[in-house]
């Protein structure tokens, strides 16, 4: 009889163990991403940035329903979508700063070539 007392005690044990946490941390980094490729101008991509709120949406969600680990898989993928974001809209900024540049030093060549 004790050892099935203490067989259930060390299985409720492992259920708790085994629950994931509340992924509040997850969910701030997600917000924080969201907010820096909002400030980066990544309003470019729309679908994509709203791709990165819904899934934060989704997130705050399931967590409501103290659903953790899914919200915490919505939150990081969210997270990753809205890091694509922004880091597709540095790159498309750059971009255009460095063909900038480019037309720049050709017009410099063609004042340096028109020069006696």
């Amino acid at each position: 009889m004790t050892q099935r007392i203490g067989a259930a005690l060390a299985l409720l044990l492992l259920a708790g163990c085994a629950s994931d946490p509340a992924p509040v941390a997850q969910l701030q980094l997600t917000e924080q991403a969201l907010q820096q490729a909002r400030a980066v101008g990544a309003t470019g991509e729309p679908e994509a940035l709203g791709r990165a709120e819904a899934g934060l949406a989704g997130a705050r969600q399931a967590f409501e329903r103290e659903e953790y680990r899914q919200a915490r898989m919505l939150a990081e993928r969210a997270e990753l979508d809205a890091r694509l974001v922004e880091a597709q809209s540095l790159t498309a900024s750059h971009r255009a700063h460095i063909n900038e540049m480019k037309a720049r030093i050709a017009e410099l060549r063609a004042q340096l070539e028109a020069q006696p």
